[in-house]
């Protein structure tokens, strides 16, 4: 390609020629994308500290070491809890039929951290660029086997339902039963079970301790102690809020926090 053609590309004929785009920064503070959304799909991998990327559908809660996947055209905003550091991964849409099709957490393995990391020093890869196409091939066969992490909160539609949801959100350490919750909204208890049921897929109870789950997690990157975040989110037993944690996010507490602030 002549050199006077070269300099007059266009920004949209030159991502035309990307196949990933790479992106990082670092915040000291609490911080919020707004809602937006990109014609590329986007993977986002917390290196150190708790991102939230929330959706119409649902929350997703990224800790450290793990990476959400936001699909091509989906409206999202990210919330970063005390200081982060973010390696962010653009992917053409079209690129791959095995990229995920919707929002999901995954881990990033030590493999996967080091592409990413790469991917984000090259800053923009080419397939038709020998070095560059085995890398993206490398980055693409890591999705085939990525294990999902169930760090999602879904959101009832029903306005009813969506009412004692937001009571919750407002106050995680909410202790009063849900037949109480639902009288102030005007509606039955077994209205709104069915709801979440149907709508989230989890019984209320399950939900509501996945919402603690979630905030104990920003509690914990932000430097809160173990006991703090466990009445912080409703539990009187330290005891019992490790054992939940740890059937959630699969590591306890302590091992999490430890993890979180050695993490580069």
């Amino acid at each position: 390609m002549p050199k006077k053609r070269q300099n007059s590309l266009t920004v949209s004929e030159i991502e035309a020629l990307l196949d990933i785009r790479g992106h990082a920064f670092d915040l000291s503070s609490p911080y919020k994308i707004s809602k937006h959304s990109h014609d590329w799909h986007q993977l986002i991998y917390a290196s150190r500290g708790v991102m939230t990327v929330n959706t119409t559908t649902g929350s997703w809660v990224v800790p450290s070491r793990r990476a959400v996947w936001v699909p091509a055209g989906m409206e999202h905003e990210v919330e970063m809890s005390a200081s982060v550091s973010v390696r962010t991964l653009y992917l053409r849409a079209g690129l791959s039929d095995l990229l995920p099709q919707d929002c999901c957490v995954v881990n990033v393995s030590p493999l996967f951290r080091e592409l990413i990391l790469r991917a984000v020093e090259i800053g923009m890869l080419n397939r038709s660029l020998a070095l560059h196409k085995h890398l993206i091939d490398v980055i693409l066969d890591q999705f085939r086997t990525l294990p999902t992490v169930p760090l999602k909160l879904p959101m009832p539609v029903d306005t009813r339902a969506l009412r004692v949801a937001e009571m919750v959100r407002q106050n995680p350490a909410e202790t009063r039963p849900l037949d109480h919750l639902a009288r102030k909204i005007g509606a039955s208890k077994r209205t709104i079970e069915r709801l979440f049921q149907t709508e989230t897929e989890m019984s209320f109870g399950r939900w509501r301790q996945q919402l603690r789950m979630l905030h104990a997690l920003r509690l914990l990157a932000a430097g809160e102690s173990v006991t703090f975040a466990a009445l912080e989110v409703g539990y009187d037993s330290t005891s019992a809020f490790i054992s939940a944690f740890k059937n959630t996010v699969g590591t306890t507490p302590g091992r999490y926090y430890i993890d979180n602030h050695a993490a580069k």
